[in-house]
């Protein structure tokens, strides 16, 4: 196994049960690790108890987890185990010792057992647990025990280490190249589904799952994965082709039906075959009876980059809450809650389908009495899904059978809410969902309503379900009462009013005479013990009675547990039916939500299936909730399909790209959107590049990492993708950086065609549209007005414009956000001296193909307006591009031709120095002061000339 560190441990067993070589475990060369046999016991094995005996034989079973031990109501590890346990636990470490040695233990309450087990996962173990399997009173010497189940953190099914809200997921990948599968299950559901394609698409699929821990086939690819997890490399041989259909076959009754190649078998059995090993190796996981292929092209794709960029799950802030899922999650119960999470990671490609949820969601938003009961008794419904899945294992209690009840109850419920709609999906779910009768009532008629948690001591099943327990009970209850009167009749019988009848678990039943009585007992009664002021007794009746009581309380006991396991084996029959049921409550729990957040803040139906992105008065759904009043924005790409968006930092340009990809992304889950009106198309897939992150332990610098991204969307972007590009070409000089986001603004027109936003500081890339029929302008407004010191104060208005942008303003940005006075004020100098460098009446050509930059974004200094997309305008507000400044120089050598040689000499030396400037390596501060020196020499020649 690989840890997410590097380090390896050895491969998990095969399910046969076989132990590993010890000697082999033994003879490791590496530091003595936490999993596996401890050397110090393996040296003196056939030495040791037999309880550390059946330990060792536990750890040689299961080398690559750590083993706890049950040893009556704790969990221990021994030796390096315990070691790491206490240090990972924070518990005490002890010691244990015995003919052979010393040994250091260390151990967790099994009744508080979650906390710790999770720290264990967090630390990247697996966690063995070794129950007894056997009652102490039965045994006959050592207890037995067994492992019971292997926790990693792909296979937890303990609600305790469960999140409600996501899905857990064990993946597994086989083959490579164009064969490479990818097979996913939730353990904790039994949601299994496979997929396969090419090795790169696999690899985006990974990163969009994130799978908690990763198994790998010996010819699968060594993916460079974008997430944390474990990754195992498991027996080979449950991989290989005939192993892996034979485990397959165990789940589905033709195997070649459902997966579409030897890659995708080989993945799931393999994936099976683990699962089936860390829930203890008996068979097959019952619970997983719906194995499904899934093509990723059939869902809206949202690699990995886009997920985090859109925060659609986890915020990129340290405010919690700022996310999608958070704003859209009305949900009440928890198949809700996954079921939007998997809406929202996979949105829906099919536009019959995206029609009937916003079908569904239009009239449950125009019922609210319906919507608000359905949502009230779907909060009553418990996890179905996870509960089948312990009905299965055999580890549901009877709490968890009446929580199943207390669920089918609500179903007639749900479906008298819903017995007036009249939309086709309602009606379909209202159909779908099976009240299980026959279930509810065997779980009512069986279980208590308030059961006590432990079902093996009585006090869980009804009276009247089963006839010999009720004449056990009877008999019970009999002998009770028997005891119960007893102590009236003996008082009335010896005289003796202080008389008492108790019992004690250790010396059974007796009755209490105090000494000062002693005398007045009668011959019958056989002393039990001696206390300091009384005497104990017994009668033979009494005696008799007793193991009476014992014996039926006992055989009680028993038989309720038979009993119990027989109702919970019926219940686990209905499994499919529950399954069907849950994922119809699922459904219908996320429509309802979307209704309920569609009611509350004013979402619109989008009409789908247009030509083009049109949006009147489109809101960021998330930062609507967060921030204070917003301010709504159209998008409307009928006009053209790439927008140049322009406008300073803070005004608004990052959230408005964003939510026209949320409401995008919301319409294809099926949800109303944040808007006045909404005509939006059919997206295959979204790709962000906004943002700059490095992967420095990866060899990737922040500029090569934007590169590497923006290659993968100028590869896959189709022309019914969507594109945000956030200042492509930032993180390398300007001309490189302009030329970069040139060129890909032109090749994303003219060959990809898909809808694309693309914010820039890069002013010269507005004049693009003069050349790009189907390119235009946006830019976000400004309010400038005279401060009281003479400065500018800026207003950002957050509002979208057509046109480019005048400013990036970034001189008043660094003020706005706190920038010591002294630094803004001696920025605007430069600004100024770089605009009293530019002639006011230069005509550039905005930029030749020669020119040597064409712009500077405002990330690397606020050196002034850059180009404008008219030459014109640039002249009229005082400005000039580098182009203009190409004119410039140009004119000065006309100019000093015209003069002869008097002037010459020293123009042609600052044209020089200005040639052999390397703009590519000067930073914003060096070219201020190189062009201020330039000036101040070209100046001096002016004056010379004069």
């Amino acid at each position: 196994m690989e840890h997410a560190d590097g380090t390896e441990t050895s491969d998990p067993e095969a399910s046969d049960g076989s132990d590993p070589d010890p000697d082999a475990a033994d003879g490791r060369d590496d530091a003595p690790r936490p999993e596996g046999p401890p050397r110090t016991m393996l040296d003196v094995r056939e030495e040791l108890t037999p309880m550390l005996s059946q330990y060792l034989d536990l750890c040689v079973a299961h080398p690559d987890a750590v083993v706890l031990f049950q040893v009556g109501d704790f969990y221990e590890a021994f030796c390096e185990a315990a070691e790491e346990v206490a240090r990972v636990c924070e518990v005490t470490l002890t010691k244990r010792e015995d003919s052979t040695g010393t040994y250091p233990m260390a151990g967790i309450p099994i009744d508080n057992a979650a906390s710790y087990l999770e720290a264990l996962l967090e630390a990247d173990y697996r966690v063995a647990i070794a129950d007894q399997i056997e009652e102490a009173s039965e045994a006959s010497g050592l207890v037995d025990r067994a492992v019971t189940q292997v926790i990693t953190p792909g296979t937890v099914v303990d609600d305790e280490l469960l999140s409600d809200a996501t899905a857990t997921y064990l993946g597994a990948v086989a083959g490579s190249g164009d064969e490479t599968a990818l097979a996913t299950v939730d353990v904790s559901t039994g949601e299994c589904q496979v997929t396969s394609g090419a090795e790169e698409r696999m690899s985006e699929e990974l990163d969009r799952l994130a799978p908690a821990e990763l198994l790998r086939a010996p010819d699968a690819p060594d993916f460079d994965l974008g997430f944390e997890t474990m990754v195992t490399d498991a027996d080979p041989g449950t991989f290989e082709a005939d192993a892996a259909r034979e485990t397959l076959s165990a789940y589905v009754a033709a195997p070649d039906s459902v997966v579409g190649s030897e890659a995708e078998r080989r993945a799931v059995g393999g994936l099976l075959d683990y699962a089936e090993y860390t829930q203890g190796g008996d068979g097959p996981l019952e619970y997983v009876s719906r194995v499904r292929r899934y093509d990723p092209e059939r869902s809206l794709q949202l690699d990995a980059t886009a997920i985090r960029s859109l925060e659609l799950f986890e915020s990129r802030s340290p405010r919690s809450g700022d996310t999608l899922l958070e704003v859209m999650d009305e949900t009440a119960c928890a198949l809700g809650r996954r079921r939007l999470v998997s809406w929202l990671r996979r949105p829906s490609v099919g536009e019959r389908e995206i029609r009937r949820r916003h079908d569904a969601v239009a009239e449950l938003l125009d019922r609210p009495m319906a919507r608000e009961t359905v949502r009230e008794h779907l909060s009553e419904v418990y996890d179905l899904e996870r509960l089948v899945s312990r009905v299965s294992r055999e580890r549901a209690d009877a709490r968890d059978l009446r929580a199943l009840k207390n669920t089918l109850d609500a179903v007639p419920e749900v479906k008298a809410a819903l017995s007036e709609v009249e939309s086709d999906p309602l009606r379909d779910l209202r159909d779908s969902l099976d009240e299980l009768a026959d279930v509810r009532e065997l779980v009512g008629e069986a279980i208590r309503a308030d059961p006590p948690q432990e079902i093996t001591e009585g006090g869980v099943i009804c009276e009247g379900f089963d006839a010999e327990l009720d004449e056990v009970r009877a008999a019970e209850r009999e002998g009770r009462e028997w005891v119960s009167n007893l102590e009236e009749r003996e008082r009335e019988r010896t005289g003796i009013d202080s008389l008492d009848v108790g019992y004690t678990q250790v010396h059974g039943y007796y009755i209490e005479v105090t000494n000062p009585n002693l005398d007045r007992v009668p011959d019958d009664y056989t002393r039990r013990q001696t206390l300091k002021n009384s005497e104990r007794f017994y009668t033979p009746e009494l005696k008799r009675r007793e193991d009476e009581i014992l014996s039926a309380s006992e055989r009680a006991d028993a038989l309720e547990y038979e009993v119990f396991a027989e109702v919970r084996a019926d219940v686990a029959e209905e499994g499919e039916r529950l399954q069907t049921l849950a994922d119809s409550l699922a459904t219908l729990d996320v429509l309802a939500s979307f209704a309920a957040v569609a009611a509350a803040n004013d979402y619109v139906r989008p009409e789908m299936g247009a030509d083009a992105v049109e949006i009147e008065a489109g809101r960021h759904p998330v930062v609507e909730r967060t921030g204070g009043e917003f301010v709504p924005n159209p998008a409307d790409f009928s006009r053209g399909s790439v927008a140049v968006i322009t406008g300073p930092n803070m005004s608004g340009k990052s959230t408005y790209m964003r939510q026209v990809a949320l409401i995008a992304v919301l319409a294809q889950a099926g949800s109303f959107v944040p808007a006045r009106e909404a005509r939006l198309p059919i997206l295959d897939r979204i790709f962000t590049r906004v943002g700059a992150s490095d992967d420095i332990a990866g060899g990737q610098s922040t500029f090569m990492r934007e590169m590497a991204e923006l290659t993968d969307i100028l590869h896959d972007a189709t022309e019914e993708s969507l594109v945000l590009l956030d200042e492509v070409g930032r993180g390398t000089s300007t001309t490189d950086g302009l030329a970069i986001a040139r060129a890909t603004t032109e090749f994303i027109h003219d060959e990809v065609g898909a809808t694309t936003l693309f914010a820039t500081h890069y002013h010269d890339l507005t004049e693009l549209v003069e050349d790009l029929p189907n390119a235009f302008n946006l830019h976000f407004t400004v309010e400038k007005t005279e401060g009281s010191d003479g400065n500018p104060d800026v207003t950002f208005l957050h509002r979208v414009a057509d046109g480019a942008s005048s400013s990036s303003y970034g001189v008043e940005v660094a003020e706005l956000a706190g920038v010591p006075p002294a630094v803004v004020e001696r920025a605007r100098e430069y600004v100024r001296e770089g605009e009293d460098a530019t002639p006011a009446d230069a005509d550039g050509d905005g930029g030749s193909d020669g020119d040597e930059a064409r712009g500077s974004p405002d990330d690397d200094a606020s050196t002034g307006e850059s180009a404008t997309p008219a030459d014109a305008q640039a002249s009229a507000n005082g400005r000039a591009s580098e182009g203009t400044l190409a004119a410039y120089v140009d004119g000065i050598e006309s100019d000093d031709a015209a003069d002869g040689p008097s002037t010459t000499d020293a123009a042609a030396d600052v044209l020089a120095d200005l040639r052999a400037l390397n703009v590519a390596k000067t930073t914003p501060l060096e070219a201020l002061n190189a062009l201020d020196e330039l000036k101040q020499r070209l100046d001096e020649r002016d004056r010379n000339r004069d």
